[in-house]
């Protein structure tokens, strides 16, 4: 495990590079934020699982192994791990271990879609205080659509 540690605005933020069966995660836990620690593990893993840098059946570190590298609580973990399984993300399968879920396309398709609305909903945001209308941004909008994503 690599960690990194920075201080910003009377917090700091640790990176953890986590290496699960030859794959590598990537956590970060920033503490005193509004973020409980759980959650910002949950969410991490998360990330990692729906971006594909962790594969599907790969075997994640044990809820103790993977406290002690973080250096939080086992419960926090646990409770990470938990959600994990609850939203069906990874599946714990007694006395073996965690391994990631084998994806359901549907799922990652609704992870993907809360992702573009979130980001739809700060673009909005920006056009509003521009006063840019909102054909303006469709017109925008298509165009990106359209031309902008062509050398992808």
């Amino acid at each position: 495990m690599v960690s990194f540690l920075l201080w910003i605005a009377n917090s700091y933020i640790l990176l953890y590079s986590v290496i699960c069966k030859g794959e590598t995660m990537k956590i970060i836990l920033i503490n005193g934020s509004s973020t409980p620690l759980y959650e910002q593990i949950k969410n991490a893993i998360k990330e990692d699982i729906i971006g594909n840098t962790v594969s599907s059946d790969a075997q994640l570190p044990s809820v103790r192994q993977l406290s002690k590298e973080l250096g939080v609580s086992i419960l926090t973990v646990k409770k990470a791990y938990d959600e994990l399984e609850r939203e069906g993300f990874i599946v714990i399968r007694q006395g073996l271990g965690t391994f990631v879920a084998t994806m359901n396309q549907d799922l990652l398709k609704d992870e993907k879609q809360k992702d573009i609305e979130s980001h739809l909903l700060e673009a909005c945001k920006i056009a509003k205080t521009i006063h840019l209308s909102k054909s303006e941004l469709t017109e925008l909008f298509n165009y990106i659509y359209e031309e902008g994503t062509e050398d992808e």
